[in-house]
């Protein structure tokens, strides 16, 4: 079964605004086929209560498209922000592409 894969790098500060743009760009590449979205947050430095509700949205348009979201990459100040928020229940995070390749693609 070949799986159409899509990764997204975000990068900066994820909050209302990027998160709009998150959004618009999880719809639209999720339109245009892709099953699986992973979501590369190497480059993010500070995510705000919008820029994770955001996350949470764009989850619930891949289930919507029945495809599967994930994120990878997180910081410190992420990682704890999904635990404080039961985020990490929610998102199934990798530590690296390197990682999701091995877990999720070695699997298809």
């Amino acid at each position: 079964m070949n799986m159409s894969v899509v990764v997204l790098e975000i990068s900066g500060i994820l909050d209302g605004i990027r998160g709009n743009e998150l959004r618009r760009e999880v719809s639209g590449t999720l339109a245009n086929g892709a099953d699986i979205l992973l979501i590369d947050m190497k480059e993010v430095n500070f995510i705000d209560s919008s820029g994770l509700g955001a996350l949470v949205s764009a989850m619930q348009i891949a289930r919507n498209a029945n495809a599967k979201l994930f994120v990878c990459s997180i910081s410190d100040q992420v990682r704890m922000l999904f635990e404080l928020t039961k985020m990490d229940r929610i998102f199934r995070t990798f530590a690296d592409q390197d990682e999701f390749n091995r877990q999720i693609l070695a699997t298809q």
